[in-house]
């Protein structure tokens, strides 16, 4: 079977292409398929118009059109759908039923409804996209709102099968009408992978190799900032000798917030601020961790969210004391709930982080026993053969 993935955007810097397309399409080649990716570069212009192969799957960058939204909608949905077409599918893939692809695939079902014979559409959501989801957290304009919303209402329900990567997302696809049985639950997975060497990490940044490292790998706008200060501030006056290692970028100029915080705290001198780090270098940094925090508020976008960054921080080996919220409940090990924190409680966040940083037996057996479970219950392959079977019957 040969299929299409059609991208929301570039493979850079996003992760939504390399963190859930590619392993999703390198397993379905590993059981025999075709997969090929078609992409809007808008994110990495620089791959206008390039095809590149990335893990063996080939990727299919579209020639960018005008810089003006309005005039390069209809031009980069036209493209993607000639070059989707173009390919001979078997089926087309949408991820994320919105934006450039999300029109190229409107496009796609209103021919099929006319009478052409095109491959059957399926679609991918693994973000609440309309109100009170994502539409909330960009710059959008009234307009764009709302047809990002009428997109991922008219898509999902007219889509031949829907996945979903999260149990919440399944519910809110549900409650739109679509029947169970077009529904797959597919979250983000993980697959085997080398462990990192944090020691390089930390003597880079100057940090001894016997010193505590609470980590923090965020886009900061999960949870409330005056939180994060209070569970950092509390921690360093339990473990006076913790280093915050806070890896990840903020759209907010978050991080200056927290240095302001810090600084007006008394623990400015132990936040060691990483930034964006690139993807190869990531399992370095996450290995730097002694412990990990995953605040989360209790939120729509977070509900239905399928956070890939706690799944790499579990793959690491690392324990992580996270919010009890939405998916994040179901890639605990149900051994290790005692690390699920109620998310309007700072304080149990903050404590049962201090003690696992002042107890190093047990934190690198919670951190052995998370990746274990991870692992076991979440791997590509066992939910890639579910993938496979559900093109077949939809």
């Amino acid at each position: 079977m040969k299929i299409v993935f059609l991208a929301p955007f570039g493979i850079r810097p996003k992760g939504t292409v390399i963190a859930r397309m590619i392993p999703l399409a390198v397993e379905l080649q590993a059981l025999g398929h075709e997969v090929v990716i078609v992409s809007p570069p808008y994110t990495n212009p620089e791959d206008s118009g390039k095809t590149e192969v990335v893990r063996g799957i080939r990727l299919r960058n579209i020639a960018l059109g005008p810089k003006h939204k309005v005039l390069a909608a209809p031009i980069l949905a036209w493209r993607m759908f000639r070059a989707a077409l173009s390919e001979r599918p078997d089926l087309v893939h949408l991820f994320k039923p919105k934006g450039y692809g999300g029109l190229a695939a409107m496009l796609l079902v209103l021919l099929q409804r006319v009478g052409f014979r095109l491959p059957p559409l399926f679609l991918d959501t693994d973000d609440w996209e309309g109100t009170g989801g994502m539409n909330e957290l960009h710059a959008y304009s009234s307009l764009e709102k709302r047809f990002y919303r009428f997109q991922e209402q008219w898509l999902t329900r007219r889509a031949a099968g829907v996945t979903v990567a999260s149990r919440a997302l399944q519910a809110m696809v549900g409650a739109m009408g679509v029947a169970g049985e077009r529904v797959l639950y597919l979250p983000n997975c993980v697959g085997a992978a080398q462990r990192g060497d944090g020691s390089g990490v930390r003597q880079r940044l100057g940090i001894g190799a016997e010193t505590p490292v609470l980590l923090l790998y965020t886009r900061f706008f999960e949870f409330s900032q005056e939180k994060l200060h209070r569970v950092f501030g509390e921690i360093h006056r339990r473990v006076p000798d913790v280093r915050f290692l806070v890896v990840g970028r903020g759209r907010n100029n978050e991080e200056a917030e927290l240095l302001a915080a810090a600084r007006a705290g008394g623990f400015s001198d132990t936040l060691v601020m990483a930034g964006w780090v690139e993807p190869a270098e990531l399992p370095d940094y996450l290995a730097a961790g002694d412990v990990a925090i995953y605040p989360f508020a209790d939120t729509l976008v977070n509900r239905c969210k399928c956070p890939a960054k706690l799944t790499e921080l579990l793959l690491a080996g690392v324990p992580v004391v996270a919010d009890r919220i939405g998916q994040v409940t179901e890639y605990i090990d149900p051994e290790l709930s005692t690390l699920l924190c109620d998310p309007d409680d700072w304080q149990a966040m903050a404590e049962r982080a201090a003690l696992l940083l002042l107890d190093p037996d047990r934190r690198r057996a919670l951190g052995e026993s998370g990746c274990r479970y991870l692992l076991e219950h979440f791997s590509w392959r066992r939910f890639v053969e579910r993938l496979a079977g559900f093109y077949l019957k939809t």
